[in-house]
């Protein structure tokens, strides 16, 4: 280590100096790099940033909760179509006013807030990257970024806020919701909903019956095996992942979701390949539907919210028939992601299956991108972290053996572009070097 220089730091009547230049290297998944190079300046005062991105401003001891989300008086909103479209401008507003563009139901919090205290100092990090200079506030402003948690041993050591975002705001999670849903699953297995993992769909799902998910299993099902032909590029307007949720059945009586995946011809044999399909992340959520006594958003509170001690209601958008998509866009705040990450790291208290966190979370088929593997609607990555991954640039990242998570919630310009996951992995691997 060399020390190049120093910085106070108070904790309480006293100051430390710590100001060190930490040489990284080696190999970082989707990063291509031989030598990265980071320095951690640790601060007890707020750090000073481009008008770009924010530190929350509150003493050390401090972590006050959010109030609900207020849409600015001269902020209009975006229309509700072309969701995937929004320009830039519409993003940062749209995100963060989800239920006030699309029909949306409450997930109600509890009584008690699970505290996330400031852990001493908050950490600065400098890094280069690919001959740049970067630190968190560059971060943040390359990969577009309304918030940014760093949460270890249940502290706060990283809160940042950009694009006009406060910590007030909720923010679409796109397709984090997927392993929220995945987690409602195991709570179902656990309270008897569900026979088991192994269950057929069809016995749940009537729409279904005759169709290609014929065979299919709920475990094919949350690993997105089930052989059935999808398309999921965002960028083409008449793709699956595009047109599915504005599918109106002839039926009336059908939920519009199933009714459209019904139509879908298979490609594959069950549980033999794995391809990516929001569609059937909306099917897990239609079929805890048909199971529950209560609407997903209520089993959400009861099982997840308030066990995880959210300081805000969340609200998760719902489809045509007014079931909760269980592959999209649940808003919460940022420290909210936060908790839940923890709230699952720790393995979901009496609320799932034993061992569900690690049985969801194993690398169970190769996703063939970035190294990654897929689990029941985890990203499992191969630095020994799994993370909840939503387009244009939600994430929720966990490091069991670290003890850390990491939330990004962003506007990125296209929905799924491998250079914006580059930065990602690349402030990711500057911070856990530093963190370490």
């Amino acid at each position: 280590m060399i020390i190049a220089g120093k910085t106070p730091c108070r904790r309480g009547k006293s100051f430390a100096f710590r100001f060190a230049q930490i040489t990284l290297s080696g190999n970082f998944p989707g990063i291509e790099m031989s030598h990265v190079s980071a320095r951690v300046l640790a601060l007890c005062i707020t750090f000073s940033t481009p008008a770009f991105a924010h530190s929350v401003e509150m003493p050390c001891s401090a972590n006050p909760a959010a109030a609900a989300t207020v849409a600015r008086p001269d902020e209009a909103l975006p229309k509700p179509e072309n969701f995937l479209f929004w320009t830039p401008e519409e993003q940062a507003i749209g995100y963060r006013n989800v239920e006030k563009i699309f029909p949306t139901h409450t997930i109600a919090k509890g009584t008690n807030t699970t505290q996330m205290p400031l852990a001493g100092c908050a950490f600065e990090v400098f890094y280069d990257f690919k001959g740049k200079p970067f630190d968190t506030a560059a971060f943040m402003e390359e990969n577009r970024i309304s918030g940014l948690l760093v949460l270890k041993n249940g502290k706060t050591v990283l809160e940042r806020y950009g694009l006009g975002r406060t910590a007030a705001d909720r923010w679409t999670s796109f397709s984090v919701a997927k392993s929220i849903t995945s987690t409602l699953v195991g709570a179902a297995i656990k309270d008897g909903l569900i026979k088991g993992l192994d269950a057929p769909v069809t016995d749940y799902i009537r729409e279904l019956k005759g169709s290609a998910y014929e065979g299919v299993t709920i475990r094919q099902l949350l690993t997105m095996s089930s052989g059935v032909k999808w398309n999921e590029d965002y960028e083409d307007p008449k793709s699956d992942v595009n047109v599915f949720a504005r599918y109106e059945p002839e039926n009336k009586a059908d939920n519009p979701i199933a009714a459209y995946m019904a139509k879908l011809p298979r490609e594959a044999e069950p549980g033999t390949k794995f391809v990516y399909k929001t569609g059937e992340s909306d099917l897990i959520g239609v079929l805890l539907s048909r199971v529950l006594k209560v609407s997903l958003s209520d089993y959400l509170s009861e099982k997840i919210w308030k066990p995880m001690g959210a300081e805000q209601d969340g609200v998760w958008m719902t489809d045509q028939s007014g079931t909760e998509l269980g592959g999209c866009c649940i808003s919460m705040t940022l420290r909210d992601y936060g908790r839940f990450g923890m709230w699952f790291a720790a393995g979901g208290g009496d609320v799932l299956p034993k061992d569900w966190t690690k049985e969801a979370t194993a690398p169970l088929y190769d996703s063939h991108w970035a190294g990654t593997h897929y689990g029941f609607q985890w990203w499992i990555y191969p630095d020994g972290s799994y993370a909840a991954v939503g387009i244009f640039g939600q994430m929720v990242r966990i490091y069991p053996k670290e003890n850390l998570v990491i939330v990004t919630n962003s506007a990125w310009p296209h929905a799924d572009e491998d250079a914006n996951y580059e930065v990602t992995e690349a402030y990711i691997a500057a911070l856990r070097k530093t963190l370490n």
